[in-house]
This record gives structure tokens, sequence and C-alpha cells, in this order.
């Protein structure tokens, strides 16, 4: 099946410095554009358009490229194409790809990353190639199966080690994350290591922390209460691990159906705030304690259920989607609070939000696009 990649033209109006969009979320991980936007076009220009396969992995755009993946017969492939014309530029198989038979669809489902002139990319089953941003040629590679004993069990598996599993059953979906010359993998190895360190350039391990499954979370790497670490929302718990030696700092357990955890953390302030449709939308605080740091709540909402779709954080108040049910709504929550200060009906389970300035810019599960 072929479905058109589209770059339209909108009112929209970069810093000329910050214009790439080459990770998870934007350039800081956090939803937030560097542009400004007046209104949406009645109907929008069409710059370019080509035909692309299966896939629910986000773009990404850096140095005057697009990058995307998608599924070409039984392969998850990245293409670079020129962000000017839509001429494919390379393309590189990068691993596997996995018949999916739930309602979000079949395909890569991880969105690339770019960092200076390497690729970073991962399969639903697991394979995580590093690319040249150049050619596509791999340049280091590693397996969660033949590497790190977290083989991919399949979304049809019925065993007692799929049930307690997320990632290894449904997609290796969280995106990695680069904090200075290290990326931070998702591998999710309940026996040789939940999350990992990698030396960016070469692929050598630097660490590893952790003995669980992971969930379908993106990472995040922040410095909260002084110390740099990456945060990782796992099958099981939350849990911050210093960036230079993977010591883990502080962890909670978080429990829910079927180790659901789909939202990256969102980091403000020296706190933490997740959301699953069994924990409902909590915030903690990371505090320094005697010797290390801990973890305290700092509000909980029971009745805010954000399920899929990860919320902005725009003047002290959360943007997203209510619950993970087909009659969603639209929220905004008070960030000191927890309390919900409005709601939108209309939205299905899941809808994209950016915050472009002071506006919201919305894509629901339809295609449709919103300000």
């Amino acid at each position: 099946m072929k479905s058109p990649l589209c770059l339209a033209a909108l009112s929209l109006t970069f810093a000329a410095s910050a214009a790439d969009w080459a990770q998870w979320r934007g350039p800081n991980r956090d939803g937030h554009a560097p542009a400004t936007i007046t209104a949406l076009p009645k109907e929008a220009k069409t710059l370019w358009s080509i035909p692309i396969g299966n896939g629910q992995a986000s773009p990404v755009v850096a140095g005057g490229k697009l990058i995307y993946l998608d599924e070409q017969k039984d392969q998850e492939v990245a293409h670079a194409v020129d962000l000017k014309t839509g001429k494919e530029l390379w393309h590189t198989a990068v691993g596997e790809s996995e018949a999916f038979s739930n309602a979000y669809g079949t395909g890569p489902r991880c969105t690339p990353l770019v960092d200076g002139d390497r690729v970073y990319t991962q399969t639903c089953r697991g394979e995580f190639r590093c690319l040249a941003l150049a050619d596509g040629k791999v340049l280091w590679q590693t397996s969660f199966d033949k590497d790190w004993d977290a083989p991919f069990l399949g979304n049809n598996n019925k065993s007692k080690e799929a049930g307690e599993t997320a990632a290894r059953r449904h997609g290796n979906n969280g995106s990695p994350v680069v904090d200075g010359d290290r990326i931070f993998v998702p591998v999710g190895s309940p026996t040789k290591g939940t999350l990992v360190a990698f030396d960016k350039k070469s692929g050598k391990v630097l660490w590893t922390a952790g003995r669980e499954n992971t969930a379908y979370s993106s990472l995040m790497v922040a410095t909260l209460a002084g110390v740099r670490q990456v945060v990782h929302l796992t099958g099981d718990s939350l849990m911050g691990v210093d960036v230079a030696t993977g010591k883990i700092l502080w962890q909670t357990p978080v429990k829910t159906g079927a180790k659901r955890h789909v939202l990256t953390p969102l980091l403000a302030d020296d706190s933490v705030t997740i959301s699953s449709s069994s924990v409902g939308l909590t915030k903690f605080s990371v505090l320094k304690d005697s010797g290390g740091l801990k973890l305290e709540p700092a509000w909980k909402n029971d009745q805010v259920k954000i399920t899929l779709a990860t919320p902005v954080l725009v003047n002290g108040h959360l943007y997203g989607l209510g619950t993970g049910g087909s009659k969603t709504e639209f929220i905004c929550v008070d960030f000191k609070t927890g309390a919900v200060k409005w709601s939108h009906a209309g939205f299905n389970d899941y809808a994209a939000v950016i915050a472009v300035g002071d506006k919201l810019l919305v894509q629901d599960m339809n295609g449709t696009m919103l300000l």
C-alpha cells in the first residue's frame, strides 16, 4: 500500500538558526517549535508529494534533508529526500518489518534521530542502526535480540513472557536520545540492561542500567536537582539515571495494564510528569537528599488519563488529550495543581500537539489540522 508524503506551505516563520526538527518532538523534545504562526490557510499549497509505504513514525528534518521511515515489502527502510524538491537522495533497509494486527496500523513506529552527520534508526523488532547522513551507509549497529537477549516476541504472541512485556510484543517504539558524546537507547532487556548508553560515534557500550522490560515511552535528558540524567518510563517503573555513570539516581514503581506506558516524560523545573490509562496524570518533584536524590509526589489527577499523545507545557498549563477513549477531550491542566481548567470534546484516541509561539497546532487521527 502506498500513501503520499506531502510537504505543504503554511504561514510559519521559523528562527533562521533553529529550523531543523531533527528528533522526536522537536529541538528540545518538548513539542515546541521555534516559530510563529498567524493562521492556517484555507487551502494549503502542496510543494511536492511522493508515494511512500506504510509507517507510523514521524519524519524529521535536518540540514536541508527530510528523513523518514516506511515499510517496503518485508523491510523497514530509512529514506533521505531533498527538503525543497522531494527528490530521494538515498534509502537504506534497516531491519525486518513486523505485520501488526491492531488498529494503529503497520510499519515503522520509532522516529529517527539526526545528530550532526549521523542518523539513528530503531525498528519495531529492535534493530538499531547508525547511518551516515550523507549517503545512508551503516556505520554501526546493535540488535536487541542478538546482542541484548531481548528478542521481539510478536503482537500475536500469547505466551506468559509476552504478556509481561510491552515493546517486545507491540514494537520498540520509544525513541533514543543524544546528550554530548553519548546516545541512550531503551533496549529493554530484563537480563542485560533496560537502558544502554553507547558512544554515539563508535557504538561502544559505555554502561547499562536496570533489568526491566521497556514500554513505548521515549527517553528524555535534563539537569534535575543539579544532576544531569536520563529519565526513562519503563514497563514497570520511572527512573532517573546519571548520564556519565549509569547509576540509578531515583526510581519509583509505576504499574499499569499490559505495561502500557506511552507518554514521553515531561520535564520542567526539577519535576517529572507522566500519565497512562491506569495511573492517571501524575507530577513528581526531584529533590536533593542526603547522599543523593529522591522523588516525591507533587500532585495526581486520577480523572485525567492521557494515554497516547504527549501533552505540551505552555505558560504554566498542560495541553493534550484527556483520556484514551473514543470520545477523548482536548484539555487544559494547571501545571501547579493538576486541576483541569477547561476541556473541548470531539477528538479521538490520538492527536499530535505542537506549541508554536502562543498557539497550538493540532493534527488529529483523521489528518485534520487545527490551530
